[in-house]
This record gives C-alpha cells, structure tokens and sequence, in this order.
C-alpha cells in the first residue's frame, strides 16, 4: 500500500512558489464556501512520527483563516476522558456546521499504537477498525466531510532526518526517546497501518497516502486535496434537492406487543407505601455494589405524553444519592445541537465510572416523534436504528449498563390524565396545546415504538415495556427491575 508514497516524489522551489499563491487563494474561497453550507469537514492528519504532521498542520493554519478552524492536537487522555467511552473525546470535538477542524492524532491512534506494541488483540483491534467505519459512515451521512491524510516516509529517510534534527541546537527538542521507539517498530508500525487504512478506506471516508519526504510536495498535495474533497461535496450538494418534510401515518404491525399489557394491574395505596422504600433501599444497595466495580448506569424513560415518566423517574432517585445520578430531560434540540450529527447531544451527557444518567426521553426521539412529524427523512430514521444500536454496543461494551423503558398507558387513561392536568393548578404547566395535537397520533406513536422495540431492544440494552394506568404499579415494577437488572449485571 505504502509503495506508492515511496517513489521520490518533489516539487522544485520555483514551482512551489508559484503553485502556493494559487492554492491559498482557492482555500480561502473553499472555506467561505463552507461556512455558509449545511456541511462542516474534519481533516485527520496521520501518518509515521517524524513525517512531518505537525509542520502540515501548522501550514494550512497560515494558508487559510483560522478562525474558522479548530485545531485538536490529541495525546494522552484526561482523567474526564478515561472516565467514559474511547469514542467520547472525539465525539464532543465535531465541528459545527460551516467549520473544520484538523485532528493531529485520531480515532486511529490508539488502536494502530496499541497493535503496533501488542498491547490489543486481534479481535479487539479488529472490532476498533468496524466501530470507526461505522462512526464515520455515519458522519458523512450526517453532512460532515471527512478528509484524511497518511503521511509516509521510508524507514532509511526517517532516521537520516532524526539524526539531522538531534545534530540541530534549535530543532534537536523534536526528537524524544518515544520517536526512536517508534523507529524500532517502524516495519511493525507500517503493518498494522496498513491493515488499518485497508479496512477503513471508504467511499465517503477515503485515505490519501502522502510521500512526506519533500515538505513541498507534501503541503502541496495535502492542500490540493482539500480542495478537491470540499469542491466534489459543494457538486454533490448542488445536485440534491432539499425536499419538504411532512407529518406521517404509521399503522399497526401484527405483533402489537400493547395487546398482550395487563392494564388492569394495580398496587394499593398502603401496599405502594409500604414497598416503594424497600425498593428504593435495594436500589441504593445496587447501585453501591455497581460502583465497586467501576460500572456507569443509563435509563432511558420513553412513553407516551402523561404516561408517568417523570413521577417514576422522582421516585427513582428518592433512593440515589444527589452526587451519583444526573436527569437530562431531552426537548428540541438547541441551534447548537442541530449543527452537529444527531447523537452528538447525547454522547455529551454520559456518565463517568460510578455514576448515573437518567434521560426523560432520549435518542429514540428520531424514530418516534422525529419520524412521525416529519422532523427527520426517511433516510435519517430508517438508518438510526442501526446508529443507535452501535452507540448502546459502545457504551455497553465500556462497562455501562443500559436499561430502557417504555411506560404504556391506554388513550383512555391519558384523556382522564390530561384533563385532571387542565384542571389541577400546580399540575397545568405539564399541559399544552402540543400535547393534544400529539393525542391525534396515538396509535402511529404505538405503531412507531413496536418497531423500535424489534429493532433496538438487544441483550446489552434491552426495552421494558410497563403498563402504566396504575401509576403505582408502574414506579415499582420499575424499581424492581432496575434492582434485579443490576444485580444480575453486576454479579
């Protein structure tokens, strides 16, 4: 693969001069083009240390207007970062709409480094490789351009420039023992990137390898191509049409899982009081014995409007302590967030080792209320399932566990519901004019969340579905699912 950015590739003085003007002007066009599309570009500078991608980086931050860049030089990471998911870091740097940011290290580095020293295993590397392909996918798919360059240089040229370098008072700085480390692993090095590269140059996220040993010729083709891959998007954006959204109609599958609920079923006030703090004891318990082993918690609370979300979500963490648990009650999305791929919003609220995150509706809202209203195409909630089923996987297999419920109540029920909101005064707030236009839709929302139920309710994430007309019955049967799950997790 390598062999192609080993042929001695150049540029002369007089042409790179000539050659940089023209390439400055036009980057500076090709950015202002950006900043006003519904796109944003990522470029990701990789490559053999000593390759010079600091130098490149370092060039396109004078050629172009920084201000509309963000630069990410990533290294060890933080405290916060190890906390959390590998792919959470790099989550929260997406740029918004209109911008770019550069990555000076990756998604990439730490599995090709840790295959490079043997310290991941076939499978583990192999599974890193497929979430990055599925993560980029997805970016793309998003309106986020991924740009990203291989910097390469033969192994006799690279020790030849370090030994220059380390000669050099002024630049000898460049040079550490962990540079020549990676020269003694220089074949291995080259191996594994390879096998990298091969696997995750796609279509939408393709890998341009660059002879680095002529710093003209390297700068130049990094920024020729930028060029290219933001010029063939603003093509591709100029032949799709933007077609007008509208609401949906969704009809009852024959698996109605609502059919088989017992909504009959209901807890008495004296027996609620007295098991509600039983089980909000147990559930301290739990939650002491998941923290001894370093785990996280997620629920996800989904269900119709006045379905009793919120009541069961107070009575969850009357058993936390306040410093353990967090509730993020999920509206609209911001300008912020719409700027950003969809699941952007949601990576950015997960909790660390040892702690609790509560979503009062989640990202389900793009195959429930985003399919139904027309918030979203039918691409964007017909691929979601399989986004959202990638981003439970990741966070599952990090040692967070995630449990989902859907509280279901019957149209019935939630009339009686909204009209004791109506005429309650410190309960009216809960009501509006939205709720009851959404009331039209009852049996599509049904229709909607039985399918998502098929498609996203997986052993490392799994849905219950309660039925909810009894709200007592509805909070404890929540509570002891959450303490049995943990247990049986936990152990």
């Amino acid at each position: 693969m390598f062999e192609t950015a080993e042929v001695g590739n150049s540029i002369s003085k007089e042409k790179y001069k000539q050659e940089v003007a023209a390439v400055r002007e036009k980057l500076l066009e090709i950015q202002k083009e950006l900043a006003v599309s519904k796109c944003s570009a990522i470029v990701v500078v990789g490559g053999v240390e000593g390759a010079g991608k600091t130098e490149v980086v370092n060039q396109l931050l004078e050629w172009m207007d920084a201000r509309g860049i963000e630069t990410h030089a990533l290294e060890k990471p933080t405290d916060e970062e190890i906390q959390r998911p590998y792919m959470w870091r790099f989550w929260r740097l997406i740029p918004p709409k209109g911008r770019m940011a550069i990555f000076l290290g990756s998604w990439y580095t730490m599995p090709i480094v840790y295959k490079t020293f043997k310290k991941m295993k076939d499978k583990d590397f192999q599974e890193h490789l497929d979430e990055i392909v599925s993560f980029e996918n997805m970016l793309s798919k998003e309106g986020v351009i991924l740009i990203k360059f291989w910097l390469h240089i033969k192994k006799d040229l690279l020790i030849k420039r370090m030994k220059k370098l380390e000669k050099d008072p002024l630049q000898s700085w460049r040079i550490t023992k962990r540079d020549w480390n990676f020269v003694k692993k220089y074949d291995r090095f080259r191996e594994v990137s390879e096998t990298a590269l091969g696997v995750t140059n796609t279509k939408d996220a393709s890998w341009l390898i660059v002879e680095a040993e002529d710093f003209r010729y390297r700068n130049i083709t990094v920024a020729k191509n930028i060029i290219k891959k933001l010029e063939q998007r603003r093509q591709l954006s100029q032949k799709e049409s933007d077609f007008p959204l509208s609401a949906r109609k969704f009809e009852h599958a024959s698996n109605n899982i609502f059919k088989t609920l017992d909504y009959s079923r209901k807890v008495e006030e004296k027996e609620y009081e007295k098991k509600l703090p039983e089980l909000q004891k147990e559930l301290y318990k739990s939650v002491q014995k998941m923290q001894k082993k370093d785990k996280s918690l997620i629920l996800v609370f989904e269900g119709p409007d006045a379905a009793g979300k919120g009541g069961t979500i107070r009575r969850i963490i009357k058993g936390l302590n306040a410093k353990d648990y967090r509730v993020i009650s999920v509206a609209a999305p911001t300008d912020e967030e719409k700027a950003r791929p969809y699941l952007w919003r949601f990576w950015r609220y997960l909790p660390r080792k040892d702690k609790i995150t509560i979503y009062d509706r989640s990202w389900y809202g793009r195959v429930l209320v985003e399919k139904i209203e027309g918030f979203c195409s039918d691409d964007e909630w017909k691929r979601a399932y399989s986004e959202i089923n990638q981003f439970e996987k990741e966070l599952s297999d990090f040692g967070i566990i995630i449990l989902k419920f859907y509280l279901s109540i019957t149209p019935q029920e939630q009339l009686k519901r909204f009209k004791e909101r109506q005429t309650t005064p410190y309960k009216q707030y809960k009501i509006t004019p939205e709720d009851w236009r959404n009331r039209a839709k009852f049996r599509s929302y049904e229709a909607c969340a039985i399918e998502m139920f098929e498609k996203t309710s997986m052993p490392f994430a799994p849905w219950f579905v309660i039925a909810a007309n009894d709200k007592n019955y509805a909070r404890l049967e929540v509570l002891g699912i959450i303490t049995r799950e943990l247990k049986e997790k936990v152990k």
